[in-house]
């Protein structure tokens, strides 16, 4: 397969024409599949958001408090009110804050951002990532998957996950089929958006590179059953179960 990043999309601002401006810098092909990073999907629907947006409470002061204890530095309670009021649960809330987002993803401060946000403090993730996915599939009528970096468990560094997608499943599920010594693979379950994401992400770079759409030419899910279950849900995260206990002793 081949992967390459579109070239020369000026800076998105709220109110864009994010299918139009893709449209204008790239001829996408049957069988494409399009990859565009959260940041401008953010931008386009005007997802920008300042400290002075956010009165934390007193859930905000403690753990802005509690992470500033351990980073012997102090931090903007503005910015865990955000967080809080992005999430639909803290799951830790030190030494750092991780969320989960409305939409199912779970990652750290609810994956706000604040680089790369020109004239405000913070932007936000989408509302909906997985619709404004659909609405790009719709428009250019190619699978799109929108995503974002996270860190790992058990790992250093980041990678590109999807936090949305529409026109492909985000699984493709090996259960039933069977191994080369004809075994029946019973568990094994592939996340291919996460891996489409993460080899978008070896094109579009980090930080100033200024690329934050690729295209996946060649690419096929092949027979396979698939599904969207990208997201673990709460009774069967149990790593998810046991953070809920959790409490950080420095």
């Amino acid at each position: 397969m081949e992967v390459f990043a579109v070239e020369g999309l000026p800076e998105v601002r709220p109110g864009d024409d994010l299918s139009a401006l893709i449209d204008e810098h790239v001829d996408l092909q049957d069988g494409d599949v399009l990859t565009v990073a959260s940041t401008i999907v953010s931008k386009a629907e005007g997802r920008h958001a300042d400290l002075a947006d956010f009165d934390p409470g007193d859930r905000a002061r403690e753990i802005a408090a509690r992470i500033g204890d351990v980073a012997g530095e102090r931090k903007d309670p503005r910015f865990a009110q955000a967080v809080i009021e992005q999430s639909e649960e803290i799951i830790l809330a030190s030494p750092f804050i991780l969320a989960v987002t409305r939409f199912g993803h779970i990652t750290v401060n609810a994956g706000i951002d604040r680089s790369n946000v020109p004239g405000s403090d913070l932007l936000l993730l989408p509302e909906d990532p997985t619709a404004s996915a659909t609405g790009l599939c719709k428009a250019l009528d190619v699978p799109v998957i929108v995503t974002d970096t996270s860190g790992r468990a058990f790992r250093q560094g980041q990678r590109g996950v999807a936090v949305g997608w529409a026109g492909l499943p985000a699984c493709r599920d090996w259960r039933g089929e069977y191994d080369r010594e004809g075994r029946e693979m019973t568990a094994t379950v592939e996340a291919v958006a996460d891996e489409l994401a993460a080899t978008a992400n070896l094109v579009t770079g980090e930080g100033s590179d200024g690329l934050p759409v690729a295209v996946i030419r060649d690419w096929e899910f092949g027979d396979h059953a698939g599904h969207d279950a990208l997201f673990r849900d709460r009774e069967s995260d149990f790593v998810r179960q046991a953070l809920a206990d959790y409490e950080y002793d420095p």
